[in-house]
């Protein structure tokens, strides 16, 4: 018998022939203060420098890529002091490419339209960037973002890009940042842009203002095709695309079809000299991608060869120029600290109507460019 009973082990007695069991070693302390510091370390990882997230951009990274997308999407002063100079320096690298607004009634199939357009432009070599604009909720300010889910295919295909982005509230889900993150994307090398409006509405002249071609998808049988539709919309287009135009709906597609060409005959010619075409197709079949697609080189090479190309450019970095200028006066003008001390009593005394509206809203502009006086 073993005198240290403590280390003793049965498999060791003469009975049992052939087997010896070893002590064990003993194990060190499984909370080790090294390990622990070298994960912290790890988890505050310092964050990217401008230049990196500009070269990051510009070799095409993804990832760096996305991150720069969050810091435009964010509010924060400090987000969108890095943004601004990761744009400006991504700025000379942009612009190469051919940015597609696309819009529709609801319910005309405007995610499957994109990914089978978007696989077919992918196939043929193109780098394609897809901003899914989706509708945030006016009351919790949430958002579905759903649609990268729906494009289960282009959401895997290597030479696509799906960023969606809550609107937040603005106008139509399209503002100052979309255009801003297009930039991004063709600094990162994508060479088509698609621009998916939240739906038929004011948000469609916001779109029309930073695309180069802009495509109205809709239905066939769906009452008088004619109507629900704003002429405004009809006028801004440059193809209209008649979807779900298989099976027994080829013949109403083609009916609508020609009721569109009727109907764009009526309105005056375009700045750009280009006669919008009506198109039919089938996103969910794949039928009629081919021509949509050539329809819209020809539209390129149209406005190309007339100039009006660059002449668009120029207006729309003109429109983007005002429009940055009247959100950083709002936001200036609501960040105040004075301003909001005196918002919520303002609008107390005009609910109980001892003040109206606009002298109200003299009064705090008074104020605020007093407050900006002093600050002089």
């Amino acid at each position: 018998m073993i005198a240290d009973k403590e280390h003793h082990h049965i498999e060791n007695d003469d009975h049992y022939k052939g087997l010896t069991v070893n002590d064990g070693v003993e194990q060190p302390d499984s909370f080790n203060e090294n390990s622990i510091q070298r994960f912290l370390k790890n988890k505050r990882k310092q964050p990217l420098t401008v230049d990196q997230y500009v070269d990051g951009i510009l070799q095409g990274n993804r990832t760096i890529l996305s991150k720069a997308v969050t810091l435009v999407e964010s509010n924060k002063p400090e987000h969108q002091q890095i943004a601004q100079e990761i744009i400006l320096k991504c700025l000379p690298h942009s612009g190469r490419s051919i940015r597609i607004g696309i819009t529709g009634v609801p319910g005309v199939g405007k995610s499957t339209f994109i990914e089978s357009t978007g696989k077919y432009i992918t196939s043929l070599g193109h780098k394609l960037a897809v901003l899914a604009i989706d509708p945030s909720s006016e009351r919790s300010k949430g958002s579905i973002l759903g649609d990268k889910t729906r494009m289960e295919e282009l959401s895997i295909d290597p030479n696509a890009y799906i960023r969606p982005s809550p609107s937040a509230g603005s106008l139509g889900g399209v503002a100052r940042k979309t255009r801003e993150t297009i930039i991004l994307c063709e600094a990162a090398g994508f060479d088509v842009i698609f621009i998916e409006t939240v739906g038929v509405g004011q948000s469609e002249t916001v779109v029309h203002s930073m695309v180069d071609f802009f495509l109205l998808l809709m239905l066939s049988g769906a009452g008088d095709e004619l109507q629900g539709i704003k002429r405004g919309i009809m006028e801004m287009a440059d193809a209209i695309t008649i979807n779900k135009a298989d099976g027994d709906n080829v013949d109403r597609a083609e009916m609508a079809r020609v009721q569109y060409m009727n109907a764009l005959q009526l309105f005056p010619p375009t700045d750009s000299g280009w006669k919008p075409k009506v198109l039919t197709c089938s996103a969910f079949r794949k039928i009629g991608l081919d021509k949509i697609w050539q329809t819209i080189n020809d539209y390129m090479s149209h406005v190309n060869e007339n100039q009006y190309f660059q002449h668009k450019r120029n207006e729309q970095s003109k429109f983007w120029m005002y429009e940055t200028i009247n959100d950083q006066l709002k936001s200036n003008f609501y960040q105040n600290p004075q301003i909001k001390k005196l918002l919520a009593t303002f609008e107390e005394q005009v609910l109980n109507e001892e003040l109206s509206s606009f002298v109200a809203a003299k009064d705090l502009l008074e104020t605020y460019y007093q407050n900006q006086k002093e600050q002089e």
